[in-house]
C-alpha cells in the first residue's frame, strides 16, 4: 500500500503528528511494534510521576510533624500503587485508540515490528508499504553497562522496577543521573533501604556543584546512601542476595539492583542500511537542523535521534517538523531552548549553560544564587531547601541559563524559559509585581541578587 506518510513508532512526536497531517488532509499510516503512546506514557512520565505522587504522599505524612500535625503510622501498600499506576497507563493507551479511531479513514494504525526492504519501503506484518515521506520515531530502551557480571544476575531497568509488587529490602541503583535519582527516592519512601552508585562524583552531574549538593544533602537527609566517584568493578550473587564490588575494595549487598546508566535507541532490526538511513556510533539516526535523515524524503525525530532524550523535547520535535513539512516555517530544532525537570523531591530543573559550560566555552556571565529558604513561601509551607542560580550576559542583560532546586522548580523555570524564548532581558523581572507569598517571588529576588539591579 502507498501511502502519503509513513510514521514509524507512536511515541510523543509520532502520535500527535499523525494526527495534525491526517487533519490536514494527508493519507497517513502509524506502525507500531508495542503499546501506543512510546516511552512516555508506558514507562516513562506516566507511570513513574504516578508512582512518585504515592511515594510523595507517604513521605508527607510521615513528615506531618514538623508542621504540627501527627497522623500516626504510614503504610505502603505497593501492590494498590502498582494497580493505580496501571490503571491510569491503560486508561492513556484507550484513549489513543479511540482518537485513532475516530481520526477516520485518513489514519491507519498497522502493528507490527517495521523494517526497511529499500528506499521509503518497510515491510510490516507480512505487507509491504511505500511512502512519500517516512518519519521514524522509534525511540529508545535501556541501555546494559559493561559491568562485569552484570548478564549472571537478576536486575531490574526503570521499565520493570516499576512492576515489583513488594517492596525491596535494599535497593541497590546504578547511575545518579534524574533516573535513578527519582527511582531511588521513590523506593526509599516506599520503605526500602537505597543506596545510589554512580562512577561520577556528583548526582545529576551535569549540573554545577551547588546544585547538585542541595540534592544530595536531602537524599542524605532520608537516609539514601551515596557512593559516589567510584566504579562498580562486578556484580555478583542471585535472586534476593546481590553484591556490588567497588573499585578501592568496598562490597556493597543489597536485594535488588536497579540499572539506570543511560538509553540505547531502538534502530537495530530497522533495517537502516536498505533504506540509506546513516546511524552514528551509538546507533543514533543522523539527522539534520530540519530532522532530514541521510535518506531522501526521511525524518527523524524523539529520543532516536539522540541527546536531550526529553518528552517535552520529542513534542516540540513534531511541532516543528509538522510546520516544516506544510512549508509554514523554515525554522529547524537547533538554538532552542530546551529546559528539564528531574521529578525528584525538591526537584531539579534548569534551562540554558550552566556556570561550568560558560566558563569552558568562554562565555562571559553574571551570576547570582540564592538559598531556596530564602524565599517566604518556603518558609511557610516548610520546603526550604534548596538553590536558586542565573547566569545573566552582561552586555544585553538576557539570561544565559537558570538551575533550580526546590519546590515546585519544574513549574518555576518556565519563567526563565519564557524570558528566553523572548529575547528579553532579565529586567523584566526586576520591574514584574510579583505576587506574595509565592515560589515565584523568589525568582525575582534571584535576579535582584545581581549587581545591576541591586543598585539600580
Amino acid at each position: 500500500m502507498n501511502v502519503d506518510v509513513l510514521i514509524i513508532g507512536s511515541g510523543q512526536a509520532g502520535t500527535p503528528l499523525s494526527f495534525r497531517l491526517a487533519r490536514a488532509g494527508k493519507q497517513v499510516m502509524l506502525v507500531e511494534r508495542g503499546e501506543l503512546g512510546g516511552t512516555c506514557l508506558n514507562t516513562g512520565c506516566t507511570p513513574t510521576k504516578t508512582m512518585i505522587a504515592s511515594a510523595r504522599a507517604a513521605h508527607v505524612a510521615r513528615t506531618g510533624g514538623r508542621l504540627g500535625v501527627r497522623a500516626g503510622t504510614v503504610s505502603v501498600d505497593l501492590p494498590a500503587i502498582v494497580d493505580r499506576k496501571d490503571g491510569i497507563v491503560r486508561s492513556g493507551r484507550e484513549k489513543l485508540e479511540k482518537r485513532i479511531r475516530d481520526t477516520g479513514e485518513r489514519l491507519l494504525l498497522v502493528r507490527g515490528q517495521a523494517r526497511f526492504t529499500g528506499e521509503r519501503r518497510i515491510e510490516v506484518a507480512g505487507q509491504t508499504h511505500t511512502a512519500d515521506v517516512v518519519i521514524l520515531d522509534v525511540g529508545a530502551r535501556p541501555v546494559v553497562p559493561p559491568v562485569d557480571g552484570l548478564q549472571s544476575v537478576p536486575w531490574l531497568s526503570y521499565e520493570t522496577v516499576m512492576d515489583l509488587r513488594e517492596v525491596p529490602s535494599h535497593l541497590l541503583v546504578l547511575g545518579g543521573g534524574y533516573i535513578g535519582c527519582e527511582f531511588g527516592q521513590m523506593y526509599r519512601r516506599f520503605g526500602a533501604q537505597v543506596t545510589i552508585v554512580d562512577v561520577v562524583p556528583h548526582l545529576v552531574s551535569r549540573e554545577d556543584a551547588e546544585i547538585s549538593s542541595a540534592l544530595e544533602g536531602v537524599f542524605r537527609e532520608e537516609g539514601i546512601g551515596l557512593e559516589l566517584g567510584v566504579k562498580v568493578e562486578k556484580v555478583s550473587g542471585g535472586a534476593g542476595r546481590l553484591a556490588l564490588r567497588l573499585s578501592g575494595g568496598k562490597e556493597l549487598r543489597g536485594s535488588h539492583l536497579l540499572v539506570a546508566t543511560g538509553r540505547r535507541p531502538n534502530t537495530d532490526g530497522l533495517g537502516c542500511d536498505a533504506a540509506g538511513i546513516a546511524l552514528d556510533k551509538k546507533g543514533f539516526i543522523v539527522a539534520d537542523d530540519e530532522y532530514r535523515t541521510s535518506a531522501p524524503g526521511t525524518y527523524a525525530v524523539g529520543d532516536v535521534i539522540g541527546e536531550p532524550q526529553f518528552t517535552h523535547t520529542s513534542w516540540d520535535d513534531h511541532r516543528i517538523l509538522f510546520d516544516l513539512l506544510m512549508g509554514r516555517s523554515r525554522r529547524g530544532r537547533n538554538g532552542r531552548h530546551i529546559p528539564y525537570t528531574a521529578f525528584t523531591d525538591p526537584q531539579v530543573a534548569g534551562v540554558g549553560l550552566t556556570e561550568r559550560e560558560a566558563r569552558e566555552r568562554g562565555i562571559a556571565y553574571e551570576v547570582a544564587t540564592m538559598p531556596f529558604g530564602e524565599i517566604a513561601r518556603a518558609i511557610e509551607v516548610d520546603e526550604k531547601a534548596g538553590v536558586l542560580k542565573v547566569l545573566l550576559d552582561p552586555k544585553t542583560e538576557r539570561v544565559l541559563g537558570a538551575a533550580i532546586v526546590g519546590s515546585e522548580a519544574g513549574e518555576l523555570i518556565h519563567i526563565f524559559i519564557a524570558l528566553m524564548q523572548a529575547g528579553a532581558p532579565a529586567r523584566a523581572i526586576v520591574e514584574a509585581e510579583a505576587v506574595h507569598p509565592t515560589f515565584a517571588e523568589g525568582v525575582q529576588s534571584l535576579v535582584m541578587k545581581l549587581q545591576r539591579y541591586a543598585l539600580s
